[in-house]
């Protein structure tokens, strides 16, 4: 029978852990403040950013949000940025993405402090990865690793299969499976013969963009499969870039969209947040 790996409840386990890590570390006089910019009203963002401010109102750490107009300049946001950079008393920084067309993303995310780039962007932070080097971890494939671990699936020795090579989600999601001892394989928009690379996978992990793409034509028996996306279907209803009911029967293990990553990578901007204080 296929397991259904609940994103939620795992994500709240992190949030109750790191409520007590935070309470002991404020005993041992030691505070942590995440700053969140916003810049323009994406819907989406606005959900994300009160989302963040709720989780760090429940595990007890401060937070300051700071929401932008459309047409602040980029060297109102990078002065906006510096200040906080220099502000002891905030630890972490995140830019919310994405940002206005005449702000360059690249740019705003070189400029926050790697010593408070909680979102793991900076390339100092992926340098880190790279080499195996602390530093902060971008949340989402963070918080895939924290999925199967909880979720007692093994991943030393497996056959790993990531679909997408994005810098936040498909490059350092194969960093971590490696660095956990899987054998990993990095597909995307130019691999050939793309079913037959996925049916080779133990563990699966879809970040590909593409509303319910992958069917079980790509999945092999008893694999395990995670997905990232996340889409609006025209119905109203959420979908990922995996069609659920067609892979779910083929699967060991499986998450859902809603339901599964996505509470995750929240619990990993605070894991992040808390390591800085």
């Amino acid at each position: 029978m296929t397991k259904i790996i609940d994103g939620k409840a795992i994500s709240q386990k992190i949030k109750d852990e790191l409520k007590e890590e935070v309470a002991r570390k404020k005993g041992e006089g030691k505070e942590a403040c995440l700053a969140v910019i916003q810049v323009g009203k994406y819907p989406a963002s606005t959900v994300y950013v009160g989302n963040k401010k709720k989780a760090c109102a429940y595990i007890g750490i401060d937070s300051q949000s700071y929401e932008l107009p459309e047409e602040t300049s980029q060297d109102e946001l990078l002065s906006l940025i510096d200040k906080l950079n220099d502000d002891p008393k905030v630890t972490g920084i995140l830019v919310q993405l994405p940002v206005p067309g005449h702000i360059d993303e690249d740019t705003i995310i070189k400029r926050i402090s790697p010593l408070k780039d909680v979102d793991g962007f900076h390339p100092m932070s992926v340098g880190a990865l790279c080499i195996g080097e602390k530093g902060f971890v971008s949340c989402t494939p963070a918080g895939v690793i924290k999925l199967l671990k909880y979720s007692d699936i093994e991943i030393a020795g497996k056959e790993c299969v990531v679909i997408g090579r994005s810098n936040i989600v498909g490059k350092p999601m194969s960093l971590l499976l490696l660095r956990e001892n899987g054998t990993v394989t990095v597909c995307h928009s130019k691999t050939k013969n793309l079913k037959e690379v996925c049916k080779r996978a133990d563990i699966l992990v879809v970040a590909i963009g593409r509303p319910k793409m992958i069917n079980e034509e790509y999945i092999k028996d008893g694999a395990v499969v995670i997905d990232v996306g996340i889409h609006r279907m025209e119905n109203g209803k959420l979908c990922g870039d995996v069609d659920y009911e067609s892979v779910a029967p083929k699967c060991s293990a499986i998450t859902p969209v809603p339901g599964g990553v996505g509470p995750m990578t929240i619990a990993m901007l605070m894991y992040n947040v808390v390591s800085a204080m």
